[in-house]
């Protein structure tokens, strides 16, 4: 049974929830676009009593509610008292939705779209490999770590000091920025803006106030951030970090920079990420990670059988699939035997192995290259790519001449935004699916009551500060002041609630990151993992929510995400239904 990615379905929730849900989401909608005027001001605790007390009573709620909050002016002559009376009956009004909010919790296995997608119109999968179809333990972030930590040693002459070091699971998420020549990690916003508490020298946090002394209003210029791919080059003075593997790389970074402050080392920090770049490129290069994954697989390569099911899905509904991937044969085929069998070339109509993502999709200047099951590799021109047969490098308009496979009919996977999709949407109008592997933990977190029930009182408290911030006497300022207080606590809270240091992977407080932005660009689709698949058939379309902009009013009754769990009666009816 595929989860139910139409909004519709969510109507037909029990009338109770629904209702009491829907005017949660109106109450916010209201709070947040109705502006008061100055004339407004001695009528703004009526707003609030018009605005969020109707909207909540009329839905099952206690008929007097309005009255309550109205009756704060007659009760409480004081305007600060007045505001405590609001503040007291909003919260408690949002305390009675809570168990209607925490009866929606999200699918982690749903396919999120942000682009109108149908796969009766997709004919031609297509793959990269490592944290695609392959997806690897923990394990492999340690042994990238260390191994880079020793060459920093052993060739760069690093103190010995730093093998005390050890790498940290949790300390980085992905989509951080690296200021080269400052030394610093970071989260951007999608406005480049720098996400106060998220900024770490070494180890450490940096103060609020030193990195609003460094970065002006907290702003990245745009020339100071990385290029298109991420890069720090040309100039740019910000490094992007946007896949899994770089999750060591930043953690080495902040190690090393540790160390050196900690013995009052003097070092330039432009050296420092030079060094520990060319570390973990030498890792993957020379292949010495290669070599390690296939002395050991089982110890780091997991959910193999949920990829095999998904090939196996597609290879029995006739659809054609091809893998380009970065990594050598001899791994990729180490894997695939693990993961599928030794069989696993039957499935695919054509495989790339060192393709040289993201050149691969731009230089027209490297043709296509036979490679042996050996691993030799062959002289004679290609004149069409066979099945069963491995080939190395290439570029993509010499694959789209050789097969045809073009545009929309053509979905292609990959868990780096820019190296993997890119290119594909925007210049061959291929669709593109993201994998996040990341999602899984953190709607496993947003489905939590703790999180529902911060983010609810966050959003009604937002609301009252934005309607009550008209009343300029120094009594009500006090008062607002305190919310303020209470919300900036509360948005510090949501931030850690995912990651201690630098919060969630796809928000910068309200904001969506840097790296969720370009997210929402780069992908039709996104998922926690290829294995989502199966829960759809191939005649599916993936619809997006139609948010209300800013300017809009919410039309729609409730804005629910695609993976709202659907009642288990209307559940087992779609399933008699079929």
């Amino acid at each position: 049974m595929a989860p139910l990615s139409l909004p519709l379905w969510s109507l037909l929730k029990p009338r109770g929830r629904l209702q009491k849900a829907s005017a949660f989401c109106n109450v916010l909608q209201s709070s947040h676009h109705r502006p008061l005027s100055s004339r407004s001001r001695g009528r703004s605790l009526g707003a609030v009593a018009h605005g969020v007390g109707p909207l909540l009573s009329r839905q099952h709620a206690p008929p007097n509610y309005a009255a309550r909050v109205s009756r704060c002016s007659s009760r409480a002559p004081d305007a600060t008292e007045r505001l405590r009376c609001v503040y007291n009956e909003t919260k408690r009004r949002t305390e009675d939705l809570i168990p209607a909010i925490c009866a929606n919790s999200i699918n982690p296995d749903t396919i999120f779209a942000n682009n109108e997608m149908s796969l009766r119109d997709t004919e031609i999968y297509g793959f990269d490999y490592d944290y695609t179809l392959a997806f690897y333990s923990r394990n492999l972030h340690t042994l990238i770590f260390n191994i880079a930590r020793d060459i920093l040693i052993t060739n760069h002459n690093y103190p010995e000091g730093l093998r005390n070091y050890e790498y940290i699971p949790n300390f980085a998420v992905r989509g951080l920025h690296y200021d080269v020549q400052k030394a610093l990690l970071m989260k951007i916003d999608a406005f480049h803006y720098i996400q106060l508490g998220t900024v770490y020298r070494g180890l450490y946090p940096v103060p609020d106030e030193e990195v609003i002394a460094m970065y002006e209003s907290c702003h990245v210029p745009l020339e100071n951030m990385s290029d298109f791919y991420g890069k720090s080059s040309h100039g740019h003075t910000m490094k992007q970090f946007m896949d899994i593997f770089s999750l060591p790389e930043m953690t080495l970074l902040c190690c090393v920079n540790d160390f050196f402050m900690k013995h009052n080392i003097d070092y330039e920090p432009v050296h420092l990420y030079k060094d520990v770049k060319e570390a973990i490129r030498d890792v993957h290069v020379k292949g010495i990670m290669y070599r390690a994954v296939e002395a050991d697989i089982g110890k780091y390569i997991c959910y193999g059988e949920q990829s095999h099911a998904v090939l196996k899905k597609l290879s029995e509904d006739g659809k054609k699939m091809f893998l380009i991937t970065n990594s050598p044969f001899d791994f990729v085929d180490r894997g695939m035997n693990y993961i599928v069998g030794k069989d696993w070339r039957d499935l695919f109509d054509v495989v790339i192995v060192q393709a040289d993502k993201p050149g691969f999709f731009n230089d027209r200047g490297k043709p296509f290259r036979r490679v042996t099951d050996k691993g030799a590799l062959l002289w004679d021109r290609i004149h069409k790519l066979e099945k069963g047969k491995i080939y190395k490098q290439g570029n993509l308009y010499e694959f789209l001449r050789l097969t045809g496979w073009r545009g929309s009919k053509v979905l292609y996977f990959g868990d780096h935004i820019y190296s993997d999709l890119a290119d594909l949407t925007l210049k061959h109008g291929w669709r593109t699916g993201a994998i996040i592997p990341e999602l899984r933990k953190e709607i496993k977190i947003m489905n939590t009551e703790q999180y529902m029930h911060m983010m609810a009182w966050l959003q009604a408290l937002t609301g009252l500060i934005e309607q009550m911030q008209v009343h300029r006497d120094a009594a009500s300022q006090a008062v607002v002041e305190e919310w303020i207080k209470e919300r900036e606590d509360m948005r510090s809270q949501t931030k850690d609630i995912f990651n201690a240091q630098f919060g969630s992977l796809f928000r910068t407080y309200h904001n969506p990151t840097y790296f969720s932005r370009r997210l929402s660009r780069f992908a039709d689709i996104y998922m926690a993992s290829i294995s989502c698949l199966l829960n759809y058939d191939f005649q599916h379309t993936f619809f997006p929510r139609r948010t209300p902009l800013q300017h809009e009013g919410p039309f729609w009754p409730e804005h629910s995400p695609a993976g709202i769990s659907v009642p288990s009666q209307l559940s087992k009816v779609n399933v008699d239904s079929d």
